[in-house]
């Protein structure tokens, strides 16, 4: 049996398994992917994947990063962290 069989032809998914939505861009903070597009990957036709694929770059700005959660907050209000 060849392996050329097990191969497919399409596009790859951009999915790096890191998976969560920012709450305010709605875009996945792994793929940049947004929900919908995420949910419909797999019944997009190659032209469509490659057009998602192609606006990916240009979604990083989009995103606003984190301040450093309970431990940058308890330090912007000078309360450190305890041990």
């Amino acid at each position: 049996m060849s392996d050329e069989i097990w191969k497919r032809r399409e596009i790859e998914s951009p999915c790096v398994k890191l998976c969560v939505i920012h709450p305010e861009a709605g875009l996945c903070t792994g793929c940049l992917r947004s929900l919908d597009e995420i949910a419909r990957w797999s019944r997009m036709d190659p032209e469509e994947r490659r057009a998602v694929m192609a606006a990916l770059p240009d979604r990083q700005g989009h995103l606003t990063h984190r301040r450093g959660g309970r431990a940058a907050r308890l330090k912007r209000r000078g309360g450190g962290t305890e041990g």
